[in-house]
């Protein structure tokens, strides 16, 4: 290591100087030391590297350019390294509106995706590489055209309206939708391709995020959703990136409004054609969404389901009904035939009884008449006392009921002996007269 010394000595004090005449002294100076200065930094390492490699200032800092742009190539050779061909290096600067602004800065794979970042290196990357006093250090021929190329990329690419405007056209970043064939695959193929194509789309949307295609397995609120929103797709998509030119001279008034109306019906009518393009791409998605069939097959079965319920509910209503009215029926008709049964039997113990009553009432008249109308024997009745002993016999009958008539009847029925029907008769008439029926001396012959 090479030692070097240096000397430094106190300033000199100005002429004419004097200390003020207050001042004092604080302290006083350090006893001096000798220190060893060793030699560092950026430009002893550039002095010592053109020392050994016996270069100019003009040669190095050449050399350093051309290694520092290998550097950079390398480091962007990972996500923004594209080959180059021919035809685009030799596009015409003056058609830059036809250009691909992402393809000349090599970012076709990023795109609207790309940040700001990543147009700063990839700039950065061409000029490096196109720039036209490289070009002419290295003896190339290539004209700056180019280059022109690239620095209008950067300057759309870097201004937020003017890229929006590009992005806005941009069908490089485009994806287009599959066949019915290729989507029917398999199961997942229609997924696989309509995906990217919606992603492409989403773009485009005021509003963000953008609801996924989704899979098989996706539920039936996600597919309404996804398919409500493209059915109302809100598109900021405005085509002034191809607008004519209008003319900024201020002598052609007429001419400068006349190519601002017709641009702005171009971009009506671009924005009507791409609305229906847009429409007819989810509609034929939608066609061949296999969900939706499915969907729409489970509906039919809930609705048909809930009707035979319904129609199973009805017709267990009607069969109730009908059994309640046919018991009803039945009940009524039971109801009658045992009043109609009751009345019959009714009826039939009213005749028996009118008939026992009959009966009783012969045997009663009988037993006056087998008492020879309670006369002496060998005595005949004439035509009064049978009347009157008949009388007496029908005011008595007339006087009890057909438990009484029957009782008397039985206590009658047999009896041949004269004085023992008349007693019955005495008896009968007593009991009549006890219990208030008979008036004393209503009947008179049976009890004389």
């Amino acid at each position: 290591m090479v030692t070097a010394q240096v000397s430094l000595p106190l300033p000199v004090l100005p002429e004419g100087w004097s200390a003020p005449s207050d001042f004092k002294a604080i302290g006083t100076l350090s006893t001096p030391n000798q220190r060893n200065l060793e030699p560092v930094g950026p430009h002893f390492l550039a002095h010592a590297r053109r020392k050994r490699h016996k270069r100019t200032f003009s040669e190095d800092e050449r050399i350093q350019a051309q290694e520092n742009v290998k550097k950079v190539e390398d480091e962007d050779e990972d996500d923004i390294s594209e080959p180059e061909n021919e035809l685009m290096l030799g596009r015409d600067a003056k058609d830059w509106k036809n250009q691909d602004h992402y393809a000349v800065l090599g970012l076709s794979k990023h795109r609207y995706r790309a940040t700001d970042s990543q147009i700063k290196r990839a700039h950065r990357k061409k000029v490096l590489r196109h720039h036209p006093d490289k070009r002419a250090a290295t003896g190339s021929s290539e004209d700056d055209s180019f280059f022109k190329c690239i620095q209008k990329a950067h300057e759309i690419l870097t201004d937020p309206v003017k890229r929006r405007q590009f992005d806005s056209v941009d069908e490089g970043a485009n994806v287009d939708p599959p066949s019915k064939k290729s989507a029917a695959k398999s199961p997942n193929a229609f997924y696989k391709l309509w995906g990217p194509v919606f992603e492409s789309e989403g773009r485009f949307s005021k509003v963000q995020p953008v609801p996924l295609l989704g899979n098989d397995k996706s539920t039936k609120e996600d597919v309404e959703l996804f398919y409500n929103f493209w059915f109302n797709f809100e598109s900021w998509r405005s085509f002034e990136y191809q607008d004519e030119d209008v003319p900024d001279d201020n002598e052609n008034r007429d001419q400068k409004r006349h190519v601002e109306r017709k641009n702005n019906n171009a971009r009506k009518k671009k924005k009507t054609e791409d609305t229906a393009r847009l429409r007819q791409l989810v509609d034929d998605c939608l066609a061949g969404d296999e969900r939706i069939k499915k969907f729409k097959k489970e509906a039919r079965a809930d609705k048909d389901k809930r009707r035979l319920d319904r129609e199973a509910g009805e017709k267990r209503v009607l069969e109730e009904a009908k059994k309640a009215k046919e018991e009803k029926e039945r009940l009524l008709k039971e109801k009658e035939e045992a009043e109609k049964a009751e009345k019959a039997e009714g009826k039939k113990a009213k005749e028996a009884a009118k008939n026992a009553a009959k009966k009783n009432k012969r045997v009663l008249k009988g037993s006056v008449k087998d008492a020879n109308y309670l006369l002496p024997k060998g005595e005949e009745a004439g035509a009064k006392r049978i009347d009157e002993v008949l009388g007496d016999v029908e005011t008595v009958m007339g006087k009890i009921d057909n438990e009484e008539l029957a009782a008397l009847a039985g206590k009658l029925n047999g009896l041949k002996v004269a004085e023992e029907i008349g007693g019955v008769w005495m008896e009968e008439v007593q009991r009549l007269e006890g219990n208030g029926k008979l008036k004393a001396g209503e009947v008179k012959v049976l009890v004389s």
